[in-house]
């Protein structure tokens, strides 16, 4: 009995996964990522914690073939923590590969902006910016008054303004 012709619900359209799948595979492999699927589902393997801290830089081979190396980039400050997490991150990652393909995690540290392309590799607090209240700055100016030195006459100013402008809880 012969199938009945299914009509196409796309209508002409491919999936953008699928026309980005070879180009992936290609930048993926260059880098030594045999798996995509580590670096296209980072956090997923390793959990949000991590992935916001870290991110996979390429996996080399060694000379037998056996046990490669994982490299994450990951900021100065959060080093230290990921290092105490390196057996997790394996574990987790050889997971994703469904053997033990990895047999060494190495940190390499870098500012937030430590990419060579330009980009940030971790996106950094906003930054709040406080203004002084101006009636308060006047109140610490006027309490400064009687200092002689410019320099440390400007700087009791800010820091009474900085006083003045804290609220009570």
């Amino acid at each position: 009995m012969k199938q009945p012709y299914r009509a196409s619900t796309t209508k002409g359209f491919s999936r953008a996964a699928s026309l980005m799948q070879t180009r992936i595979r290609k930048a993926s492999e260059e880098r030594g990522f045999a798996v995509s699927r580590l670096l296209t589902h980072w956090p997923e393997v390793v959990g949000d914690a991590i992935a916001k801290i870290a991110t996979p830089v390429k996996v080399t081979y060694g000379k037998g073939g056996m046990g490669a190396t994982l490299t994450l980039l990951t900021t100065g400050a959060q080093a230290p923590m990921l290092e105490m997490q390196k057996e997790q991150v394996r574990e987790k990652v050889n997971a994703c590969y469904g053997y033990n393909a990895i047999s060494r995690v190495r940190i390499t540290q870098t500012a937030p902006t430590g990419f060579a392309d330009g980009r940030a590799a971790f996106a950094p607090a906003p930054k709040i910016e406080k203004r002084a209240d101006p009636t308060k700055l006047n109140a610490a100016m006027e309490l400064s008054a009687p200092i002689k030195d410019d320099a440390l006459r400007s700087a009791l100013a800010a820091l009474g303004a900085n006083v003045l402008s804290k609220t009570k809880s």
